[in-house]
């Protein structure tokens, strides 16, 4: 395995949840956001996970995204929006943008998660006729309050078998492209 760092925020402990999984699959350091190393260059893949908040990385990994650079990326978010949701999935585009320069995102993996209470108790004050307070979302708090799960850690950890699958077929592509490179700019010239 590669040298991995996973770094995380949490409230509830979904996300912390995932990111151990991550980290105990991959053999990673695992570190909360506010204990992140600033030079991350000792780390080929660079795992970070935040929950959702109004769409996108709550306020302590969205200020630490910008600070990645130069680095190999994987996005992990929970949330209580359903996995697939154009919610969950425009966050990823949110988080992408705030990253800093020269970073590749080699993929992103996302869960349900359970609603803080006070958060549920905020949005039943609101306006039924408000989308964060319908009959569809307090579906969705019941759904989510049963996660992360199991099948959600299992899931957690295949998608680090699967990211490592990835960089072996990326780094035989780069060989074979540089060994091709190489070969036409050796042959001589007509």
């Amino acid at each position: 395995m590669r040298k991995w760092a996973v770094i995380y925020s949490s409230t509830t402990g979904n996300t912390k949840a995932i990111a151990e999984e991550i980290a105990g699959t991959a053999g990673a350091d695992l570190f909360r956001v506010q204990d992140a190393p600033a030079d991350l260059s000792a780390y080929e893949v660079v795992a970070l996970g935040y929950w959702l908040r109004r769409g996108g990385p709550d306020d302590l990994m969205k200020a630490y995204l910008p600070k990645v650079r130069n680095a190999c990326v994987i996005l992990f978010q929970t949330h209580g929006a359903d996995v697939g949701s154009e919610h969950a999935v425009t966050s990823f585009a949110r988080a992408a943008y705030l990253l800093g320069e020269d970073t590749e995102i080699l993929g992103t993996f996302s869960a349900q998660g359970k609603l803080s209470p006070a958060l549920i108790a905020r949005r039943r004050k609101s306006d039924p006729d408000d989308t964060h307070n319908s009959p569809e979302a307090q579906e969705r708090w019941v759904r989510a309050a049963e996660h992360p799960n199991e099948e959600d850690r299992a899931a957690a950890r295949e998608f680090v078998h699967k990211m490592e699958h990835k960089l072996d077929l990326l780094e035989k592509f780069r060989r074979e492209q540089a060994a091709r490179r190489h070969a036409s700019s050796a042959s001589p010239q007509k």
